[in-house]
């Protein structure tokens, strides 16, 4: 009983003070009494809980309210509610989690919060997004961190969509090391190492079903190495160059976002509303279709072979519509 009535008085205490709320030694007896079918509670006894409370590590202080009336409030619960908040409105644009998810998630963040709290916790942040949660992505999170802690191989199925919006999966043995989970362009992806022809692979996560545990791995995996510049996506280059572009100024603050530490900037000499930026920047297709997005307002201008390839795609795209 003396342990059921300390997690009563925590959660009491969790609910209801924080740093501009506290409460007195008879307004936790009433609760107990109320809630716990604890009658008869001493202040005395309430005191000593509070005090074990405290030697747990809770952060329970004690200040004089009217007539000297001791109060009492806990006020780190390991959180501000400024944090929680932020994971709260995390948790509501998570595009990945299912309606159900997010409300048992959110529920659990509500028990670090007193009730005036909780009130100010509904979120007021949307998704912009009417595509639905295609897989449990925390389950398949879970089996992939097993995995991996375990040295273990992995075996999936992998999904595809067709035209008529249905997720095929198809199966075959692929017996990979899963290396490591990146976070790259609102997805989560797979890297694995195949044994067989020694090179990684990289799946979306979202999209891998029934994963099975496999043999334990004893092959030492070379280091990945992680990209030096900018990609975009998250497969693996033909390679890196240095690129030099004339870009609208309009532009400026995306660049500097997208290519980070991998871009260097200055004034264009000949043309006060654009600017020169060069990077370095993994050359593939999804490098092209990515300065063809920007339209007339990006320009490759060295080095002449990676200006002269994208000219020559552009011109694959003009002969589409050559009758126009």
């Amino acid at each position: 009983m003396e342990h059921e009535r300390i997690i009563y008085i925590y959660d009491y205490l969790c609910r209801n003070t924080d740093e501009k709320h506290s409460v007195t030694l008879n307004d936790i007896r009433d609760y107990l009494a109320r809630n716990a079918n604890l009658d008869n509670v001493s202040p005395l006894t309430i005191r000593r809980d509070i005090d074990r409370l405290c030697a747990a590590g809770n952060d329970v202080r004690r200040t004089n309210g009217p007539h000297n009336t001791a109060m009492y409030a806990l006020i780190d619960k390991g959180f501000t509610f400024n944090e929680i908040r932020f994971m709260v409105d995390s948790i509501s644009i998570n595009k990945f989690l299912s309606a159900e998810q997010k409300k048992k998630l959110i529920h659990k963040f509500e028990g670090m919060c007193t009730d005036a709290e909780i009130r100010n916790l509904l979120s007021r942040v949307s998704l912009n997004s009417s595509a639905a949660p295609s897989l449990d992505l925390l389950e398949n999170l879970d089996k992939i961190h097993y995995i991996i802690s375990e040295h273990r191989k992995i075996n999936f199925k992998y999904g595809k969509f067709d035209t008529k919006k249905q997720m095929n999966y198809y199966s075959k043995s692929r017996e990979m090391i899963p290396v490591r989970v990146v976070y790259f362009d609102e997805h989560f992806y797979l890297r694995c190492f195949n044994e067989e022809n020694e090179q990684f692979r990289t799946y979306r996560i979202d999209r891998m079903k029934d994963i099975e545990v496999g043999k334990k791995s004893r092959k030492k995996v070379p280091d990945d190495k992680k990209y030096d510049g900018f990609v975009a996506d998250m497969f693996v280059p033909e390679s890196f160059r240095y690129v030099t572009m004339r870009v609208k100024r309009f532009l400026l603050d995306e660049m500097l976002e997208q290519l980070g530490e991998y871009g260097s900037f200055s004034d264009d000499p000949e043309n006060a509303d654009s600017v020169l930026v060069k990077a370095k920047v993994g050359i593939n297709d999804r490098f092209y279709l990515w300065v063809l997005k920007y339209g007339d307002s990006v320009e490759i201008t060295e080095p002449e072979e990676i200006r002269r390839n994208f000219s020559k795609k552009l011109e694959k795209i003009s002969d589409l519509y050559s009758e126009v």
